[in-house]
């Protein structure tokens, strides 16, 4: 969905929108922000100045949206009055918003925090974006007879949006520039199984460009005791590929799911891949798996699980090991992921341990966002450990090699 049916949809749902494009204000939308561009103002020497208004859009459904708050945020200097001095009561004070590159001549500098008296908020947008450009353009409307109402309607080439539904939760927790850094990539999914079914869930809802998941098998009642989201009886005995894509179609666009294993034969699945978990329990198949992804240099993450049945219960560990390509042999080598076949594992004789797969892929996924800078990374570790038993992590790192 492109940016002028973001635009349309917008202010034809939505009637405080509609009146401030009809009242001749420059409207625009990005990163699920209202963006309100040409409000004349003056700088501290009296220049004219044009800056924008942008207010957060919080969404009720997909077409209709509402207030956060009566702030703002300001796209320029602060505000002067005629003789000089700054504006008052606009309280806020200096700031940062990111928007998507198809705002970069808005560059917010400022909040502004003005709440309505004696109502104290705000009708609408329409209210609030009137009453803060009135305040803000004042005194360059008296000085040079200029005005806010400018009839320009910015509808910018924007590329698809990756979600269905606007992303709120970026735009609430203002971290756009960090999810930015998903943009470039294309993320296989390797396994659905107990674990790779939560690292799809994950993935779903991180704007990375595009992501792939494999799996031949069926879906059946064991993996509805260790996977994410409800049971509908009628996806039993339907390949996992089907009943995920149906989950998650609604959700997300660029997703493929394909009823296939990776192998030499099929490795051509991943030619364009710029990440890859892996989340099988057979080692044979991983190592055929890490063949592929090792000669096409995809940096991946394995995931693995072992459990051994004790009379006080269950013990053993989950695992994530991160493949970088310079290093993806030599770790291979250090034997961290089995690589042959086990007849005595005990989580291949389904062992229903949902919250384990869960902090498996959680654990991946996590790394993964560390990687691109999302999260921070103090330590490089490459390997984890999660002891069930004493619930302690230990890891390695590129330091605590030989």
């Amino acid at each position: 969905m492109g940016c002028d049916s973001v635009f349309r949809r917008l202010v034809s749902h939505n009637p405080d929108l509609a009146r401030l494009v009809d009242r001749g204000y420059a409207v625009a939308f990005d990163s699920n922000h209202l963006v309100v561009r040409d409000i004349p103002y003056l700088d501290n020497g009296g220049v004219l100045q044009r800056g924008a208004l942008v207010a957060k859009l919080e969404f009720v459904d997909e077409n209709r949206v509402r207030q956060t708050d009566h702030q703002v945020f300001f796209a320029g200097s602060s505000p002067h009055r005629l003789d000089g001095t700054p504006i008052p009561n606009l309280g806020g004070g200096p700031t940062t918003l990111i928007l998507s590159d198809s705002c970069r001549d808005a560059v917010v500098q400022r909040s502004f925090s003005n709440k309505p008296v004696p109502a104290g908020a705000f009708e609408d947008f329409f209210a609030k974006i009137e009453s803060y450009a009135t305040i803000i353009s004042g005194p360059a409307t008296e000085k040079y007879g200029v005005s806010p109402l400018t009839r320009r309607v910015v509808i910018d080439d924007a590329e698809e949006p990756i979600f269905k539904f606007p992303d709120t939760l970026t735009t609430r927790a203002e971290i756009a520039d960090l999810s930015a850094r998903f943009a470039g990539d294309t993320v296989a999914v390797i396994g659905l199984g107990g674990t790779g079914s939560y690292v799809l869930d994950l993935l779903v809802k991180t704007p990375v460009r595009e992501i792939r998941a494999f799996d031949h098998d069926t879906y059946c009642v064991h993996n509805a005791y260790r996977s994410p989201g409800r049971l509908d009886a009628t996806e039993l005995g339907k390949p996992k590929a089907e009943v995920y894509h149906g989950r998650y179609d609604n959700f997300r666009h660029h997703l493929r799911i394909e009823r296939k294993y990776i192998d030499k034969e099929t490795a051509d699945q991943l030619d364009d891949v710029t990440f890859a978990f892996v989340c099988v329990d057979r080692g044979s198949a991983r190592a055929a798996i890490f063949d592929a992804l090792i000669a096409r240099r995809i940096p991946f993450i394995d995931v693995g699980m072992g459990l051994k049945r004790k009379p006080a219960g269950l013990s053993g560990m989950v695992r994530v090991t991160y493949y970088s390509p310079e290093n993806s042999a030599k770790v291979r080598d250090e034997g961290w992921a089995e690589l042959q076949d086990s007849k005595d594992d005990l989580y291949r004789q389904n062992v229903q341990v949902a919250e384990l797969n869960a902090l498996n892929a959680s654990l991946a996924v996590m790394k993964f966002k560390q990687l691109r800078g999302f999260y921070v990374d103090e330590d490089s570790v490459y390997h984890l450990l999660f002891d069930i038993a004493d619930l302690k992590i230990a890891g390695a790192t590129s330091t605590d090699e030989n």
